[in-house]
């Protein structure tokens, strides 16, 4: 415990770009570690990219198949023996449910407990967040290829890909992850409630990522200065008007669960979707959809109720999902997302928006997609009035 709370120390007080070789460096003197390797996942949560100082990297690795892709997959650390009396240990780096990468380490099999190495981790994501406020070494590691500048803008606005508490599980993912427009969700995490959005800005490139920054930023002005769901939406659609005059609007879902009953209070001002899976059974969620935010000026909005029970799973889409089209023309439409959110209905909230993102690249086949695309999974867990 003495040596753990020696390791995280030293992390906390390490160059942000030093994080790496501060690891090693303890890893190697207390533990016999070499060598110790850190591999993050991409943006579009396709491979793991090994950690060196730009811009030299090692091959990445794919995040679905192979011993890390499992891994990756499972969130399940694994020990395996290299050499007489050495093994490798491949260890998930994950925060809250947000899955970062992998911690790859070789030690002798005596100095080898897994327990340990999980603390270290998680002592090692929680760092790399805080991190990457301070240098841009471990989101360049993220990268495939060149992120264009709307995309840059859309993924430094975001909360994060997944978060995980004992009332819910969330996952999300944006596509093309290295060219998105409009699309955008945000979640806060409170004591007793959990508050959601999904936004959907109109427009292409940078003009629609601005756009979509404007009400994001509004929306969370509006809630962290404690205004209610309806209220949220009404100074967002006031700021976006006042900007862009009507030219311009946000297509925008709102959700706000109350974590001990499962009640949600829902403004529906726009486009994206929410699919319910409940005992085995897939439907569309009815609302009453009222004008995106910032097409008229000053438009009352109204709050809608829906209630969750624990094992519901929710699915929620922007139209770059349902409008997609094959090269045929055809439409992904109502069908397909009913038959992806129940082929994908064994895998954890986090794993979900890639998996319904792959079923439909396989269907769109080769076209290029018009729009982009975003999927939000959220698996609940909470309390409900009837359960109780």
């Amino acid at each position: 415990m003495k040596t753990l709370l020696t390791l995280e120390r030293a992390l906390q007080s390490a160059a942000p770009h030093q994080l790496l070789d501060t690891l090693r460096d303890l890893l190697a003197r207390h533990w016999g570690a070499d060598p110790v390797e850190l591999l993050l996942a991409d943006y579009g949560m396709t491979v793991l990219q090994p950690v060196s100082i730009p811009p030299y990297t090692g091959k990445p690795i794919s995040a679905f198949t192979g011993e890390l892709g499992r891994l990756f997959g499972s969130q399940e650390t694994t020990v395996r023996e290299v050499a007489p009396g050495r093994v490798e240990a491949l260890v998930p780096v994950t925060v809250r449910g947000d899955r970062l990468g992998v911690l790859r380490v070789t030690l002798p099999a005596e100095a080898c407990d897994v327990d340990e190495l999980e603390v270290i981790a998680g002592v090692l994501g929680r760092e790399l967040v805080m991190s990457e406020r301070d240098t841009d070494l471990y989101l360049q590691a993220r990268r495939t290829r060149r992120l264009t500048l709307a995309a840059e803008l859309q993924w430094q606005l975001l909360p994060a890909r997944a978060c995980a508490r004992p009332e819910y599980e969330l996952g999300a993912q944006l596509e093309p992850a290295y060219n998105i427009h409009g699309d955008n969700f945000d979640w806060c995490a409170e004591a007793d409630y959990l508050t959601l959005t999904v936004t959907n800005g109109m427009g292409e490139g940078i003009d629609a990522a601005l756009l979509t920054n404007l009400a994001v930023n509004a929306l969370r002005n509006a809630r962290r200065g404690g205004t209610e769901l309806a209220g949220q939406a009404a100074l967002t659609d006031q700021a976006i008007y006042a900007h862009y005059q009507g030219r311009m609007h946000v297509s925008t879902l709102l959700l706000r669960f109350e974590l001990s009953t499962g009640r949600v209070e829902v403004v529906d001002a726009g486009s994206p979707q929410a699919w319910l899976l409940r005992d085995g059974t897939v439907s569309l969620v009815p609302f009453d959809a009222q004008l995106p935010l910032g097409m008229v000026e000053e438009t009352p909005y109204d709050v809608q109720y829906m209630d969750v029970v624990r094992g519901d799973r929710l699915l929620f889409v922007s139209d770059g999902i349902y409008d997609a089209a094959s090269a045929e023309g055809e439409k992904y439409g109502e069908r397909a997302l009913a038959r992806a959110l129940t082929d994908t209905r064994l895998l954890p909230a986090a794993q979900v928006p890639a998996a319904v993102l792959r079923a439909l690249e396989e269907w769109r086949g080769t076209p290029a997609p018009a729009d982009d695309a975003m999927v939000v999974c959220l698996d609940w867990q909470g309390g409900t009035e009837e359960a109780e």
